[in-house]
C-alpha cells in the first residue's frame, strides 16, 4: 500500500474518493488471501468483506490517509511563520501571486490539462481553492 498512500497527506477526499478506495483495498487484499472453500457446500467463494477485516489486522487505509494527514497538519503548524505552506495552511497565502503570473499561453494549457484529465487530485492543483476558503480541505 504504500505505493497507493504516496502523497496522501496533501489530498483532499470526498466521500466517493474513499469508498473508492476502500473497494480497492479490499480487492487486493481478496488477492492477496484468495478464496476459501465453503464448510457446507464445499465450493469455492470470494472472501467477505467482515472475513477480510478478520484476516487484516491493519488499519483501513481511509484510516491511514487521515491519520497521515493530520501528523502532516502538525508539522506544518510547526512551521516558521514565512514558510508558504504554513501559510496556505492558516488562510493566509501573502506574497506573489503565482496563479495571476500565467499569461495567456498559461491559462489555456492549463485548461486543456483540467479538462482532459482530473489533474487537481493528483498534482495539488486544488490549492488555491484552499487558501481561499472556498474548497475542502
Amino acid at each position: 500500500m504504500p505505493v497507493v498512500l504516496y502523497g496522501c497527506e496533501t489530498w483532499s477526499l470526498t466521500l466517493k474518493e474513499e469508498r473508492k478506495l476502500r473497494v480497492f483495498e479490499n480487492m487486493v487484499l481478496r488477492s492477496i488471501f484468495g478464496p476459501r472453500r465453503d464448510e457446507v457446500t464445499g465450493e469455492w467463494r470470494r472472501l467477505h468483506n467482515e472475513e477480510l477485516n478478520d484476516l487484516y489486522f491493519s488499519p483501513h487505509i481511509v484510516r491511514v490517509i487521515k491519520s497521515r494527514r493530520t501528523r502532516w497538519a502538525g508539522h506544518v503548524a510547526r512551521m516558521a511563520v514565512d514558510r508558504g505552506v504554513y501559510r496556505i495552511l492558516v488562510g493566509k497565502p501573502e506574497g506573489r501571486d503565482h496563479w495571476g503570473d500565467l499569461g495567456v499561453d498559461g491559462w489555456i494549457i492549463l485548461g486543456w490539462f483540467s479538462r482532459r484529465w482530473d489533474v487537481g487530485m493528483w498534482t495539488g492543483l486544488d490549492w488555491p481553492r484552499i487558501a481561499t476558503g472556498g474548497g475542502r480541505l
